[in-house]
């Protein structure tokens, strides 16, 4: 499935509120899965090794979170993959197949990016799901690396990014072809209609889930696999995972989003990244800023047209 115009079709929307998720073929177009993968390799090559960075992992998620991560919200980050150091902690290999993720706000401090994560596409997409004063939360682009490419446990969104009401809706962009392979996503359908699991919060012993996680069947799980520039559309309450580790000789680069609403939805201050409290009303109202002035532009461009045709 496609989308057209910016906007969800009711066959759409009526399969995302039935199974939490939704596969939109060909969102992101060939240039831009260029332009956002080029821009990736300027900011690897740039980065220093030596310089600060942890390691991601959900398996391990208490013992690896530490004041890089919490900063992370604000910044762009680097994180290593578990397996990229030997036993005397040096890189097995280049930076470059080493890395995890780079996050959480590469939306707000690059350009490329924010481009992309702004786009008419992404916003016109979210109003047809309902959000009235959208906000991307946090940004991450996954490597997934060949060979080393961690698992990432079953989990809700909504845990990590809580509001009340519930609003979080993950947008999991696919930068190359993602398959059972690789390291594809994978989703229990309508697992959303369960509600919220558990919460993971952050008070003054650091962080930590609330409650124990449930045991999962794995025959429960289906496989999202995704060509890529598809757009995979998260419910914040769907069980989801990439269950295995990419054993394969391939990446399987993404890019995502997480966004919450603002409209009449209050941010917990309790959530690992609870610093953004204070940036929510200056995201949107920077969003706000982006499309008026587009729409100006927009209208200009019509009006000079139409002054040529005549």
């Amino acid at each position: 499935m496609g989308i057209e115009g910016g906007n969800l079709s009711s066959e759409q929307l009526q399969f995302f509120d039935s199974n939490g998720y939704l596969l939109l073929e060909s969102f992101a177009n060939p240039a831009e899965i260029e332009s956002l993968r080029k821009r990736m390799e300027q900011l690897l090559d740039e980065f220093d090794c030596s310089s600060t960075a942890s390691i991601f992992s959900t398996k391990n998620q208490q013992q690896t979170t530490n004041d890089h991560f919490f900063e992370s919200a604000e910044k762009i980050s680097f994180f290593w993959e578990e397996k990229a150091f030997d036993e005397d902690g040096n890189l097995k290999q280049p930076k470059q197949l080493s890395i995890n993720k780079v996050g959480h706000a590469l939306h707000e401090k690059d350009p490329v990016f924010n481009k992309f994560s702004s786009s008419d596409k992404v916003s016109g997409m979210l109003r047809s799901l309902g959000y009235q004063r959208p906000v991307v939360i946090q940004s991450m682009y996954i490597f997934k690396q060949p060979g080393i490419g961690g698992e990432v446990v079953p989990h809700q969104d909504n845990s990590f990014l809580y509001t009340e009401p519930t609003t979080c809706t993950g947008l999991w962009l696919a930068l190359e072809d993602a398959t059972n392979v690789n390291g594809c996503l994978w989703a229990i359908p309508g697992s959303h209609k369960d509600g919220l699991v558990r919460r993971f919060l952050r008070d003054e012993n650091g962080v930590h889930f609330d409650k124990p996680s449930p045991c999962y069947n794995q025959k429960d799980f289906v496989p999202l696999e995704v060509k890529a520039g598809s757009l995979v559309v998260i419910h914040g309450d769907l069980i989801h995972q990439s269950s295995f580790e990419n054993q394969s000789s391939k990446s399987r680069h993404a890019y995502s989003l997480h966004v919450v609403d603002t409209n009449g939805c209050k941010w917990a201050e309790d959530n690992w990244n609870s610093a953004r409290n204070s940036r929510i009303e200056q995201l949107f109202r920077s969003l706000r800023t982006r499309e008026f002035n587009y729409g100006v532009v927009k209208k200009k461009c019509k009006e000079k047209k139409r002054k040529r045709e005549r």
